[in-house]
């Protein structure tokens, strides 16, 4: 009985492979172009953070830190951690991953917030998305990590496309979240001053939700920078590199070493970037 429903077997891999093989003969012009604009500002970004002398890097990183919070230990933790990571041997590394990580977080909140605002205003938008993005968070990154190689080629592009399909979930539903609980009472009030519905979304309703916003933007950077390992298997550059050489070559202390510095960096972008409004918070 059990062949009944295993033969004849669906061709749903060989299906999407001919849809792949497609895009590559129609579309190489489209993609190669991608391609270069990704590794031209990416790679652009991480020249010009690295031709910066390392310690006026450090202090804007604190200055920003301490401008955003008013913290004085959280200005004192990124110069400490920084140095930290220096002194490890990894600064270009982290420069590149900041740099992916940057670009790849951009990319998530130019497209997610406005979806966002869009699926909050219309739950039949937001009900078509769920499932997509329920797929997008759920399906292993390797999946669709090899048709971005295939489409892209190695380097940063695949490395930071695969990171936005991952993170780009987040600011789209705490946006979604944040516009769609915004009260009711305050949106006819906006309403009763002759407020029009650019108005009432600039004024009203995105300032409300601008806390849930910002933990979504700030979950993005997260969920980038947990994909630096799996980034740097299709030839991304950043910490994730002498994460995956240490596992080849078995080699505990470079292990060890890119991992601390990619724990301290995380610390770092979610104390610096978490919400403003927090103050005195470290």
């Amino acid at each position: 009985m059990e062949s009944w429903f295993t033969e004849p077997k669906l061709p749903l891999g060989r299906f999407v492979k001919m849809g792949i093989t497609w895009l590559q003969d129609n579309g190489a012009g489209f993609f190669d172009a991608v391609t270069a604009t990704i590794d031209f500002l990416v790679d652009g970004s991480t020249a010009i953070l690295l031709h910066v002398p390392f310690l006026i890097v450090v202090f804007a990183v604190a200055a920003l830190a301490y401008w955003l919070h008013r913290s004085w230990r959280l200005a004192a933790f990124v110069v400490v951690a920084f140095i930290f990571i220096a002194n490890l041997g990894y600064w270009q590394a982290t420069v590149e991953t900041i740099s992916l990580v940057g670009f790849s977080t951009l990319a998530s909140v130019i497209i997610g917030v406005p979806l966002g605002v869009a699926a909050a205003h219309r739950p039949w938008l937001y009900a078509l998305m769920r499932p997509l993005l329920d797929l997008m968070q759920t399906l292993p990154t390797f999946v669709y990590l090899i048709p971005t190689l295939v489409l892209f080629h190695l380097g940063s592009a695949p490395g930071l496309i695969s990171t936005v399909i991952f993170a780009i979930a987040a600011p789209i539903r705490l946006t979604q979240l944040g516009i769609a609980s915004v009260p009711l009472p305050l949106k006819e009030a906006g309403q009763a001053f002759g407020a029009t519905k650019r108005q009432l979304l600039w004024k009203v309703e995105l300032p409300y939700a601008m806390p849930t916003i910002m933990a979504g933007i700030t979950q993005c950077i997260m969920l980038s920078l947990s994909m630096v390992v799996i980034a740097a298997l299709v030839g991304a550059a950043g910490l994730g590199t002498p994460v995956v050489r240490a596992l080849g070559t078995v080699n505990i202390p470079m292990g060890i070493e890119a991992g601390v510095s990619i724990v301290l960096l995380a610390i770092v972008l979610d104390r610096v970037f978490r919400n403003p409004e927090r103050k005195g918070s470290a």
